[in-house]
């Protein structure tokens, strides 16, 4: 699905199950492929990506690591400032490849101030979840799906915002 369709965000706290709001979003007929995430580098995602050593780790650990970062590699995208990302879709890799997080934002289809406000909120509230949509009804509904799942002001881009801030 193109970056340039209607979008769902929203912001969760550090405390957040992740997997519980990503489950939440699967059950309501969302594909991981249309889902990106932003995540602090002080996330205790960030910190556990930071830390995982595969090659070096026990065999536990290492297939717990290795489990993990594979989850991550399902999702449209993942972005850690400062530790790295994840990108499977082709629709995230213009936005993503940004090396800051509010150009990333920008190329999701934020105004430049939105994306400013937004990656100071990223360092203190923990991560960002987006979801595109195909169409606004869907975005709608992944709105109350993020509130839902405790996401602090959910919102939604329309398709012309994303349109105009992309260009």
């Amino acid at each position: 699905m193109p970056v340039n369709s209607p979008a769902a965000y929203g912001m969760y706290p550090y405390d957040t199950e992740l997997h519980q709001v990503v489950q939440a979003l699967n059950q309501s007929g969302f594909e991981n492929a249309d889902i990106c995430m932003m995540i602090s580098p002080r996330h205790p995602v960030a910190t556990f990506v930071r830390e995982a050593n595969i090659l070096n780790a026990g065999r536990m650990e290492g297939a717990a690591a290795e489990g993990f970062i594979g989850w991550l590699f399902e999702f449209g995208a993942v972005m850690i400032p400062t530790v790295g990302f994840f990108i499977r879709s082709r629709a995230f890799l213009h936005a993503m490849m940004a090396s800051r997080s509010s150009r990333a934002l920008v190329g999701l289809g934020f105004p430049e101030c939105d994306a400013e406000r937004f990656e100071n909120q990223l360092r203190k509230m923990g991560a960002l979840v987006y979801v595109t949509c195909p169409e606004s009804a869907n975005a709608a509904w992944a709105v109350e799906i993020l509130r839902r799942t405790g996401a602090h002001d959910p919102a939604m881009l329309e398709e012309a915002a994303v349109v105009e801030a992309a260009s």
